[in-house]
């Protein structure tokens, strides 16, 4: 076999490769949502540039690399998925870097995000003085979420009477039938209060797959699929 042909074949073949990668792990790849899809993006694309024209290195060995770290993206994202605890750690965690109108400097010192940085993300939303902010968010894809003082909003009059200035945060009490006690503690709410609420609908922690508290202090329940059915 030629070089030529061979290298058309290896770039075919890398191609392949690289689109089932995307299909099987979902459309969150592309978007590099967390830690380790950003890395597995970068090492995949890696390993199909170099399966594309390196020929010197074995054919093979190129497929089981792509094989492999697939793999472990895949367990990756299920543990993940399954476990709230190793979640944060395996895919990162949003960082509140603005909160009540406040910058939190112990926050922005952690995720290493100068006052700069932040200027320049509220720019791009176009808020071009930070006394607009009510809360920033860093998100896990390094984006920045804002929500503006009720009095900076673009709402009618009658949706700024509806406006609490207690909104707060939102906050997740439960994952997958278990208690998230360090979002609890953090909260205005203890676990006492939430095994009060959850006795007022009839439910056990285990019924539930997902709880949160909303913006309004209200708490939001989602059941698990066997208890819906």
């Amino acid at each position: 076999m030629s070089e030529t042909v061979e290298i058309i074949i290896r770039t075919f073949t890398s191609f392949i490769l690289l689109w089932v990668f995307v299909l099987v792990l979902g459309k969150q790849t592309i978007a590099h949502k967390t830690y380790h899809l950003y890395i597995a993006s970068i090492t995949m694309g890696t390993i199909a540039g170099n399966l594309a024209f390196n020929i010197k290195i074995r054919f093979l060995y190129f497929i089981i690399a792509m094989i492999l770290l697939g793999t472990v993206v895949f367990i990756l994202n299920q543990v993940a998925l399954r476990n709230p605890r190793l979640r944060k750690w395996i895919a990162g965690e949003p960082a509140i870097l603005v909160q009540n109108g406040e910058i939190l400097g112990e926050s922005m010192e952690r995720m290493h995000y100068s006052l700069d940085s932040l200027q320049q993300a509220l720019r791009g939303k176009d808020i071009f003085n930070i006394e607009e902010v009510e809360c920033a968010i860093l998100e896990i894809n390094g984006s920045l979420s804002v929500l503006k003082k009720s009095q900076y909003l673009s709402t009618t009059k009658e949706d700024l009477k509806q406006l609490s200035s207690s909104e707060t945060v939102p906050v997740e009490l439960i994952y997958n039938g278990k208690i998230l006690i360090e979002n609890l503690t953090k909260s205005n709410y203890d676990e006492k209060w939430l095994m009060g609420e959850l006795k007022k609908r009839n439910l056990e922690v285990n019924d539930i797959s997902y709880a949160v508290i909303g913006t309004k202090g209200n708490l939001s329940i989602d059941l698990n699929d066997n208890i819906n059915n």
